[in-house]
């Protein structure tokens, strides 16, 4: 819970589970599949562990395809973190129910950006609790790395082409015709390429490679 009496700010974890051959499957010709997966769960544990560490509010790991990998819940036992299966659907419905589950402001996140930190969190949630109606930290593929609101905002979820480049551009357009205001404090990138490699050692982040 968050540290003081400002209004809690829950986080949503979106995490795919660690399995061979299912999580991070545009990195296996750079890893291998095994490699590949135990990156996937050191990036679930950095997310977490972050998420936990920020103390703006609760924190809730949504799982897919289900809650039953072991790291699942060695993470809730040693982070004290609830679990919740994601719903079935595209990105937007999984993190649209994410969101309505919370019942107040909320900050959902992916575990693909590892330079995401506890500040990054504590930002989001000071600008939710000072009014702002959306935050976004888009991400630097043309998508956003992390989206917080006060309250549900279905409209910005459906029929979007997720994964593409538009995805932010779309996002701005629909928050536009909206009226509603939002603000973008920092900008992160993804690891999902073998290219994202590099970049993760030289962000001083390259023990999270397997070896």
């Amino acid at each position: 819970m968050a540290t003081d009496a400002a209004e809690p700010v829950a986080i949503a974890v979106l995490a795919k589970a660690p399995v061979a051959g299912f999580a991070k499957t545009r990195l296996v010709p750079a890893l291998g599949a095994q490699r590949a997966a135990e990156l996937q769960a050191r990036l679930i544990e950095r997310a977490v562990e972050t998420a936990a560490g920020a103390a703006v509010g609760p924190v809730t790991l949504w799982t897919a395809p289900d809650e039953s990998h072991a790291l699942f819940a060695k993470i809730r036992a040693r982070l004290g973190v609830a679990l919740a299966r994601q719903p079935d659907g595209d990105l937007g419905v999984r993190m649209l129910g994410a969101i309505e589950a919370a019942n107040g402001s909320v900050v959902v996140i992916g575990t693909d950006s590892p330079a995401l930190s506890r500040e990054h969190l504590r930002t989001a949630a000071d600008l939710l609790r000072g009014g702002t109606d959306v935050v976004l930290f888009p991400a630097e593929d043309g998508g956003y790395a992390l989206i917080g609101m006060r309250q549900p905002q279905a409209f910005l979820f459906a029929a979007m082409n997720w994964g593409t480049a538009e995805v932010l551009e779309e996002t701005h357009r629909r928050l536009r015709d909206r009226g509603l205001r939002w603000q973008e404090p920092v900008t992160l990138w993804d690891v999902d390429m073998p290219a994202d490699l590099d970049r993760l050692r030289a962000a001083g982040l390259g023990g999270l490679i397997p070896q």
